[in-house]
């Protein structure tokens, strides 16, 4: 298996218009999450919606096409794909030819399939529909406003996480000041993050400093949402929990991390403000 220092991240690279699945990157999830204290059973469900805005084929006339791509990789799957790769994977499109939509489909689940190591969803809509373009905002109380001091700013402290096992709660919660840095190129990554759960009343200034602790840390999106989601577990006893980050874009790709207890449904796909 493949390590991140090798993938094409912080690297000069071409960028060439032959189709080459051989481009795709996987990064085997559990060298991250034997960190956490986690092995072949997982005490989650959950998946990552990866949204991409620059792909472009030919069709069976040699007339360029362009799409926009939901693809939907299981948590539960051996892989990530690291994300500089898929980008140049999709730009491996840009002169290729299908005869029509469903092919062009049915290679992108067949290749990332194979990367990821377990079923990937492809859905491709037209540019034009007008329902892509619609922003939406995560439900839940903002809890950024809080009026309190922080100055820990990294590594993630789980310890300023609590709970009150005297007051039960069923609530969300949302921040957009997650922050942390890609763990090969030290480059920032923005999100916004959904907190759902129920059980004894998580105190959200704590939860609000933890969160913010993550501002000098590094890892992928998907390691920090699980790191998140073990933490909260560990720290507040939930009976329920889901963790829900939407990152911003990068390289024409945006990566949208959902973990929770078994049981719960899987959100939408929403684009937020920030997207």
């Amino acid at each position: 298996m493949t390590s991140p220092e090798l993938s094409p991240l912080g690297k000069a690279v071409e960028y060439g218009n032959d189709y080459d699945p051989s481009l795709l990157f996987p990064i085997a999830r559990a060298t991250q999450r034997a960190a956490l204290g986690l092995g072949e059973e997982l005490p989650f469900v959950g998946v990552d919606f990866w949204n991409a805005y620059e792909l472009s084929w030919l069709d069976g006339r040699g007339k360029p096409r362009v799409a926009l791509a939901e693809f939907r990789v299981q948590a539960a799957s051996p892989n990530i794909i690291e994300s500089k790769s898929f980008k140049l994977y999709l730009g491996s499109y840009a002169q290729a030819r299908f005869s029509d939509t469903d092919a062009l489909r049915a290679q992108l689940v067949r290749d990332l399939s194979e990367a990821s190591g377990a079923p990937v969803s492809v859905v491709l809509t037209p540019a034009s529909t007008n329902n892509t373009a619609l922003i939406e905002t995560l439900e839940g109380d903002l809890i950024d406003d809080l009026p309190i001091e922080i100055s820990h700013y990294g590594p993630p402290r789980p310890d300023f996480l609590s709970s009150d096992p005297e007051l039960k709660a069923d609530e969300i919660l949302v921040s957009h000041l997650l922050k942390s840095n890609c763990p090969v190129t030290g480059q920032p990554d923005w999100a916004s993050v959904q907190i759902r759960y129920a059980g004894p009343r998580i105190a959200r200034d704590g939860l609000l400093r933890y969160l913010v602790s993550f501002r000098n840390h590094s890892d992928f999106h998907e390691q920090c949402v699980e790191r998140i989601f073990m933490d909260l577990m560990q720290h507040c006893a939930p009976t329920r929990l889901a963790v829900y980050a939407r990152y911003t874009r990068r390289g024409g790709l945006d990566i949208n991390p959902f973990r929770a207890t078994p049981g719960l449904p899987l959100p939408g796909n929403p684009r937020t403000a920030r997207q």
